[in-house]
């Protein structure tokens, strides 16, 4: 008993001995677990303040990004008259027309959005060729020759492998295509040929010269040239002379209608019959207008009755109609027209216009994109025409699309069944 306490004395004594010690470690671990803990802190401040730092200034990126305005650059050249009711807000960035694609397949180059008629082109190739899973590079060049230009080099240089461009100007493209050839990209040559260069592959339009023949054939039937007494007086509208269409619809025009003039069966007051005579610049309405108040204040004031008015498209026939309503006391002529334009056929109804030739563009794009994948898939492409369209160099191949005549009798079988219009659209 006595040893075992002796025991138990020494120890207690040994450990009284050591309790500073043990305090001691114990300050010093709890310093450095302290120390520890205020680096950590310190460090994941530091990271959040970089992060806020750095979100600052992506806000500010974005910030700027955004606020920059897209504009559409002034129109320094067009063949056709501006629809002011359409904006064309061009910009130079894809955002809103190209697939997300580094290296977009299919370049699509019109020439403004301020048509309606080539802003529902555009949409519909870029639809259907999305459909089928091709990446897309739509641009509207706001009716600017330099636009248009820069816009085609940009998708010559993303390396797409097909284009489709609606010139502005014909003649303006030879060394940016120059460029595209180099690079082995196919050109289509949308509505509107392409000229003075063999880079242009392919060529997708309607028949323009069976355009210009389905309207001299109507005013032919209508005043029965062939049988009635006559003579008819007509006058002649046709499209801006820059206009590479333009002529072919007055040769087909006139390729019915010249034998009667000839004949003296048809008798043109004016004595304007030449292509450059009676071209309309920039198609214009108020151009056609002013001229046709001329032709009926110099030739019609007497009382001579007008009998027919050539007019090669819509907009020039609305020129004509406008003159007639505020110059012209005689009975109403025949009027052609084409474009089949929601006022022109409402005019159609009131009796105003007689005709306007229905080119469905819907069937135009559905041939280029069906050329465009043709061509992407290697396949043999689908030409009907093979010697009309020469550009001055070569002769393109070309897919033509029939057009049709539209007047009061068919109209809404053509335009209101197939979808093209809503029966209310023209009331």
């Amino acid at each position: 008993m006595e040893r075992k306490n002796s025991h138990m004395t020494r120890s207690s004594k040994e450990v009284a001995s050591s309790t500073p010690y043990r305090i001691l470690a114990l300050i010093l671990t709890f310093s450095m677990l302290l120390a520890l803990g205020l680096c950590a802190c310190s460090g994941k401040s530091t990271e959040t303040t970089k992060k806020k730092k750095k979100a600052k200034k992506t806000t500010k990126e974005t910030f700027e990004t955004v606020s920059e305005p897209d504009e559409d650059p002034p129109t320094t050249s067009a063949v056709e008259p501006s629809d002011t009711s359409e904006s064309d807000p061009f910009t130079t960035s894809t955002d809103d027309t190209t697939t997300s694609s580094v290296n977009p397949v299919v370049g699509i180059s019109l020439p403004t959005k301020a048509l309606k008629r080539w802003q529902d082109d555009g949409m519909l190739m870029k639809e259907l060729l999305e459909a089928d899973g091709y990446a897309v590079d739509l641009k509207f060049a706001g009716n600017d020759i330099n636009t248009q230009l820069v816009q085609i080099e940009n998708m010559i240089n993303e390396e797409c492998q097909v284009l489709i461009i609606a010139a502005i100007d014909g003649d303006s493209l030879t060394n940016v295509l120059d460029f595209a050839k180099a690079k082995n990209i196919t050109v289509i040559a949308y509505d509107r040929l392409i000229r003075r260069t063999d880079a242009v592959s392919y060529y997708v339009t309607f028949d323009n010269y069976l355009v210009g023949t389905l309207q001299g054939e109507y005013i032919r039937i209508a005043l029965d040239l062939d049988n009635a007494d006559g003579p008819f007086n007509m006058e002649i509208f046709t499209g801006d002379p820059g206009d590479f269409n333009a002529k072919y619809f007055y040769d087909g025009a006139m390729s019915v209608l010249q034998p009667y003039i000839s004949s003296g069966q048809l008798v043109v007051k004016s004595g304007q019959t030449d292509f450059y005579d009676v071209g309309t610049a920039n198609w214009s309405t108020e151009n056609a207008q002013n001229r046709m108040d001329t032709i009926l204040t110099t030739y019609y004031s007497d009382g001579s009755q007008l009998d027919a008015i050539l007019c090669s498209n819509d907009s020039t026939a609305l020129g004509a109609e406008l003159a007639l309503s505020t110059s012209y006391t005689g009975n109403y002529p025949v009027i052609t027209g084409q474009d089949c334009d929601i006022t022109n056929v409402r005019n159609i109804l009131s009796g105003y216009q007689s005709m306007s030739v229905f080119k469905d563009t819907r069937e135009s794009v559905k041939a280029t994109v069906n050329m465009a994948e043709e061509i992407l898939t290697g396949s043999i492409v689908t030409v009907n025409d093979t010697s009309t369209y020469n550009n001055g160099t070569i002769n393109v191949p070309s897919y033509l699309v029939s057009p049709v005549v539209v007047d009061k009798s068919n109209y809404e079988e053509i335009l209101v069944d197939s979808g093209y219009y809503k029966k209310s659209d023209l009331s």
